[in-house]
């Protein structure tokens, strides 16, 4: 794509053009036409130089502010000319431009750009000659509302500069939010605009004046369209018949595991190799045609280059859906890509499905299905896990056993040639054993219509994700601010928010949030409780609310004289609670009696109960699970020990309660969640329970 910056008189008359304020200008050439049109504009007026070679303009000279006079118009045109060809000798000026000096207002810089993912982005900050260094931006992909602007704005560290900061005056945030959404109906409306920066843009205490515009066009399309898919039918997971192509007897095979792990599969499994009569005590068929019976699913695990003919095969037995684990396609180099191609021209030939190629499989714990290569199969759960990575997933089912986590399903997406993250997102939510969904995610293919169906999923069932590549590699070619400020792992960032996504930095992080969603669902609010034995963990307890973004509520004084009756005299008589270290398990049952008597006042608790000579951590699991029951908000177990903490965590367990054996991982776990109810009630999306 070639791509050209538009002059800067050419950007204020774009700007113009969309009723966009821009200050009074002129080009001219020489500097009596300098000295006259600064005559004409009025002073004082700022003179820069218009060169395509000279991006920076204050970097090279080209920038001369403040000009009072005739005689300081002529002077500065000669002093630019002179700067910009000592700066760079092959610098073409093609002319300068003076514009009517605006007063100095609040720096701001408007930006943006396209997203190979997710098409065009908007990025607002603090703009100015060291907006790259202080990087205090806020990104959205557009379109945007006025709702999601004002949260852009509110967003920024430094928005107490526009709000009113010691000495200095409140900002015009009305003007600034309104010429946001002029610049961004612009950027959508105007195909041929590929990237741009208004920096800085000047806001006042009444409005708003751009001062410098750069914009970047294209005379070839854009953004493409979008490519319009075929929605997976749910039914296509109901499986009642999986073949295994490529199924071997050597143990060393890939075709071996997988056949192995679907022993236990209740339906019918047929093996298939023209090589074998018998595998794993299993009749195998010479091909898939030759299959007696239906089969729901193949699973295909031979050498990338047969791979067209089983799947031309599957084709004609009217088989929907085929799983191509074996790799070598596009993943390999352009070889791989055309195997690739072709492997799914001869799927849509027959109105089949392709999960894959390069992909560790599915496994589908409730139906008894797993069609992967991995030694261990999961217990059943709630949480289905979608992963661009088969290695990630073999680590996360491995774990997950004697954590005693279970799924829903594991799948394994590969290369995404057709079935991709979308479908199984849909899948899941229409799921029934499913109430949590993870993502581990390397690259969306289609990002319009990922935050298309990922925000109607997350009004049914809340969806964690994890996104891999957050370097900032491939910006170092970026022609302006915005370019360097919004990378790529910025705006997959602003669109899980925009989607409704909870966003998350590690896989137990990711694993623990969803978790804790499965089992308690969201809760009303973000005010919390803390009930703590221990003194010290309390503390610490404050320090991690504040530090995750929940509020520590104020108990009212009604509170505070019910608590006084039960609880020792040397209570701390606040929120968290410190029972003191000698509570029994009565003193938590009659703490849990106060506080589910006044469950209005609070949406989370925080119980945490320590090892010690007084405390039965048996019963104190028995009373937990009652305070549970009893209660409609969000219980966090924090049962902190060894060996004297098994069996209460059992008990737990049973119970659906989720405890967390680390402080911090409990308050890092709500407060992701905290942040995504504040973000869906600042703009009006809240999710249902």
């Amino acid at each position: 794509m070639t791509v050209r910056m538009l002059s800067e008189t050419e950007g204020y008359g774009l700007l113009k053009n969309h009723g966009i304020l821009v200050p009074l200008f002129s080009v001219v050439r020489s500097r009596e036409e300098a000295g006259a049109a600064a005559e004409c504009i009025g002073y004082p007026v700022v003179m820069k130089v218009i060169s395509p070679q000279v991006v920076h303009k204050s970097d090279a000279g080209g920038v001369i502010t403040g000009i009072r006079s005739l005689a300081e118009a002529e002077n500065a045109y000669d002093v630019i000319v002179h700067n910009v060809q000592v700066f760079d000798q092959s610098a073409t000026i093609k002319g300068l431009i003076i514009e009517q000096q605006k007063e100095k207002g609040l720096e701001i810089l408007i930006g943006g750009r396209i997203d190979p993912t997710f098409g065009k982005v908007i990025t607002v900050g603090m703009g100015g000659t060291l907006v790259e260094l202080i990087k205090d931006v806020s990104i959205r992909v557009l379109p945007v509302r006025f709702s999601d602007i004002n949260a852009m704005v509110q967003e920024l560290q430094s928005y107490s500069l526009i709000k009113g900061f010691r000495n200095e005056p409140a900002r015009d945030m009305g003007a600034l939010i309104t010429l946001i959404d002029s610049v961004a109906r612009l950027f959508l409306e105007r195909l041929e605009v590929v990237e741009f920066d208004l920096n800085p843009v000047f806001l006042y205490e009444k409005g708003a004046c751009i001062v410098d515009a750069r914009f970047y066009i294209t005379d070839e399309d854009a953004i493409t369209d979008v490519v319009q898919v075929q929605v997976m039918p749910p039914e296509l997971l109901h499986v009642t018949s999986i073949a295994v192509v490529g199924a071997s007897p050597d143990p060393n095979k890939v075709g071996y595991s997988v056949l192995r792990n679907l022993l236990s599969f209740p339906g019918s499994l047929y093996p298939v190799n023209p090589k074998h009569q018998e595998i794993l005590g299993r009749a195998v068929y010479q091909t898939l045609s030759s299959i007696p019976g239906t089969v729901d699913i193949a699973v295909i695990v031979v050498p990338s280059h047969s791979v067209p003919l089983v799947v031309e095969d599957a084709g004609n037995a009217g088989i929907p859906l085929v799983i191509i684990i074996s790799s070598g396609f596009r993943e390999a180099g352009e070889t791989g890509r055309v195997l690739e191609e072709q492997v799914l021209a001869i799927a849509r030939q027959h109105g089949m499905r392709v999960v894959g190629p390069n992909c560790l499989g599915i496994m589908l714990p409730h139906q008894g299905i797993n069609t992967t290569f991995d030694p261990i199969s999961p217990k059943p759960g709630s949480i289905a896990f979608i992963s661009q990575s088969g290695a990630i997933i073999s680590t996360i089912v491995d774990w997950s056993l004697p954590e005693g986590i279970g799924f829903s399903a594991v799948v394994s997406i590969g290369n995404q040639a057709d079935l991709t993250f979308e479908d199984f997102l849909q899948y899941a939510a229409e799921d029934p054993n499913t109430r949590a969904i993870i993502l581990y995610i390397e690259q969306i293919r289609e990002g319009t219509r990922f935050m298309k169906i990922a925000r109607e999923v997350t009004q049914k069932k809340p969806v964690v994700a994890i996104k891999s590549g957050s370097s900032r590699i491939g910006q170092l070619t970026a022609a302006s601010h915005t370019g360097s400020l919004s990378g790529s792992y910025d705006v997959y960032m602003a669109a899980f928010w925009q989607s409704g996504i909870i966003p998350v930095r590690s896989m137990r992080e990711a694993f623990q949030t969803a978790e804790l969603l499965s089992s308690e669902g969201y809760p009303k609010g973000t005010r919390a409780i803390v009930i703590s034995n221990a003194g010290g963990f309390a503390v610490l307890s404050s320090d991690y609310a504040e530090q995750f973004g929940i509020e520590i509520v104020e108990f009212s004084p009604a509170i505070i004289q019910e608590l006084d009756t039960i609880l020792p005299v040397d209570w701390n008589r606040r929120n968290p609670i410190d029972m003191v270290g000698d509570a029994s398990a009565d003193r938590f049952a009659r703490t849990f009696d106060v506080m589910i008597k006044n469950q209005d006042a609070w949406d989370i608790a925080f119980v945490i109960n320590v090892p010690s000579a007084i405390s039965d951590p048996i019963r104190v699991a028995n009373e937990l699970v009652r305070f549970s029951k009893n209660t409609h908000r969000m219980i966090v177990g924090c049962m902190i020990g060894g060996d004297s903490m098994k069996t209460p965590l059992r008990i737990l367990k049973d119970s659906g309660i989720p405890n967390f054996p680390d402080l911090e991982d409990a308050f890092k776990a709500v407060g992701n969640i905290c942040r995504h109810i504040c973000w869906e009630e600042f703009h009006g999306k809240r999710c249902q329970p």
